[in-house]
């Protein structure tokens, strides 16, 4: 059985979404200063690398990370590669062949390649506003991409992100699926559980 860590480790340098703070530890107590343990504070912004976003994200006084269906966190997944240097279209999604069982699915795009440098990249691959209504019409509870953000870069609508939210359908973003074969996998998605978070780092397994 191969398992897969999925998730982007959390570093200094690493990209964050424009302007969005990136993760910061501030040691509290250090062993080498005489104090008996080493203790630090660990500051990061709510959509820092692999993370979910919570209906509150773009929805206002709606539901957040807390509230998250436990359900739609774990269990059989797709991951579905599309290699285009496009938005997703729902005739993309039409197109991969998922099953109808099919409830989770988390999409690797060019975007893995984009892991490499430190810098943010804003010519990421995301979802179009029909890709994101074919999911909620087929009653998907999850679905994860490989970058920063579901849709493109500042959206002037945010319709993907409403539209998914809107239907309770979890988005995680910032999957590392470089190592990750297209198949069928178990999926673990455990975010930080925040009460009142629009959204929140989470630590992601898949395995076949």
């Amino acid at each position: 059985m191969a398992i897969y860590d999925v998730s982007v480790p959390l570093r200094p340098e690493m990209p964050t979404y424009a302007g969005e703070p990136g993760p910061h530890l501030d040691y509290l107590k250090r062993i080498a200063n005489g104090d008996s343990a080493n203790v630090t504070s660990l500051s990061l912004g709510s959509h820092t690398g692999t993370h979910v976003d919570a209906r509150h994200h773009f929805l206002d006084g709606r539901s957040t990370v807390e509230a998250m269906p436990v359900d739609a966190l774990v269990g059989p997944a797709a991951v579905v590669e599309l290699t285009e240097q496009r938005h997703i279209t729902a005739g993309d999604l039409e197109a991969a062949g998922m099953s109808a069982e099919t409830t989770r699915v988390l999409l690797k795009t060019p975007n893995s390649a984009f892991w490499d440098d430190d810098e943010f990249h804003t010519d990421f691959v995301g979802l179009t506003g029909d890709a994101a209504r074919w999911l909620v019409e087929r009653r998907f509870g999850l679905v994860g991409i490989d970058y920063l953000s579901i849709e493109q870069f500042r959206s002037p609508t945010h319709e993907v992100h409403k539209a998914l939210l809107e239907a309770g359908v979890v988005i995680v973003e910032g999957l590392d699926l470089r190592n990750v074969p297209a198949g069928a996998y178990t999926l673990v998605c455990a975010p930080l559980n925040v009460v009142g978070a629009d959204g929140a780092p989470a630590r992601v397994f898949l395995w076949d």
